[in-house]
């Protein structure tokens, strides 16, 4: 993708769009429903930023309270100030996007949700920039707790460079969770360079595999499918352009952890305590990693070290360690991999 391009994305989300309605599909339209506990709190937030908010996902995790949390493609800060409000006075939210337009927006109305949210001084600062190149913004190595996205990673144009400064940032334990468009194939250039199509958040998809193979690029090895949902392209015209292609809306999450390429078995056991806000009876880790509260679990490797080597450790109890192996661990019903459609297996 030229800089031509990538002002084209910029003048689609500046200029083009004046609301989610102008949309031709459904990909930057969030299928995911909020839990009640979000949905009370978006509601707060201003109309003309939730009117001009563009997301696939829900890419909001528990236990944010007092995190450092890096936001990708912010927008006009839908997602920053829902986060604003999650992490609290002793938290902090850094939103990054790259368009005038959409951070004139969210930096409007930050006194207004300083304000609702009740907080002394606001804990977001909106800084303009690319989000391949995190280190121009100042951010440091090893200083983010958790890395967020909404249907903006597909809009890069340099996506390797994109995940190398996520897990550059993180903090060791840290984690990236984040919703974007994925294609069952590698598009055709002709679709990848269609300035709708990139605009609609399709031209960008990446092949799911190659998502996973970039990862793998930065020592992750275990990315986990949280939801997937597929995007249905509403407009006849771009319908006919794409041809057989299917897209998916999928939320993942992976840790900064030296974890595995394989589920193996060490004959590790965990407990979900109940303790985290909102969900007192489950926890799901992923799509087939549901915690009952109370009810042990025999996990892998990978699934230990997530609960109890990141900031999940106080809500679980994990027994057993690594010492000795029993083989590969049959770790779920369906690979993420398969949650998008493709047939290659790779971990959970």
């Amino acid at each position: 993708m030229t800089m031509t391009q990538l002002d084209l994305i910029k003048d689609y989300y500046g200029k083009v769009l004046a609301s989610k309605n102008d949309l031709k599909t459904t990909a930057c339209c969030s299928a995911e429903s909020l839990a009640p506990h979000l949905s009370r709190l978006v509601a707060q937030i201003h109309d003309e930023v939730r009117a001009k908010f563009y997301g696939c996902g829900v890419p909001i995790p528990s236990c944010l309270e007092g995190l450092t949390v890096l936001d990708l493609g912010c927008g006009t800060g839908r997602d920053c100030y829902l986060l604003s409000s999650l992490v609290g006075p002793k938290g902090k939210v850094i939103g990054v996007d790259m368009t005038d337009e959409q951070l004139a927006t969210a930096r409007k109305y930050q006194d207004y949700h300083r304000n609702i949210f009740q907080l002394k001084e606001s804990n977001i600062s909106f800084r303009q920039g690319f989000i391949e190149d995190l280190t121009g913004l100042d951010i440091a190595d090893n200083s983010v707790d958790l890395v967020v996205s909404n249907c903006v990673i597909n809009l890069s144009p340099d996506k390797e460079r994109v995940f190398a400064e996520i897990f550059r940032v993180l903090k060791p334990g840290g984690e990236l969770y984040f919703s974007d468009v994925y294609a069952d194939r590698r598009l055709p250039d002709r679709l990848r360079s269609d300035p709708i199509l990139l605009g609609e958040c399709l031209g960008g998809a990446l092949y799911f595999e190659d998502f996973r193979r970039i990862l793998a690029k930065q020592n992750c090895l275990d990315s986990r499918t949280v939801s997937r949902s597929e995007i249905m392209v509403t407009d006849p015209e771009l319908r006919q352009r794409i041809g057989n292609a299917r897209f998916f809306s999928i939320t993942t999450r992976s840790f900064k952890l030296p974890l595995e390429d394989r589920c193996e078995d060490y004959g590790q056991v965990a407990w979900y305590k109940g303790t985290i806000e909102h969900a007192p009876h489950t926890f799901a880790l992923d799509d087939h990693h549901i915690f009952e509260t109370g009810k042990p679990m025999t996990v892998c490797s990978n699934t230990a070290s997530m609960l109890q080597d990141t900031r999940y450790r106080q809500h679980f109890r994990v027994e057993g360690d690594t010492s000795t192996h029993f083989g590969l661990f049959d770790c779920g019903p369906q690979t993420a991999a398969q949650a998008s459609g493709s047939n290659a297996g790779a971990c959970c």
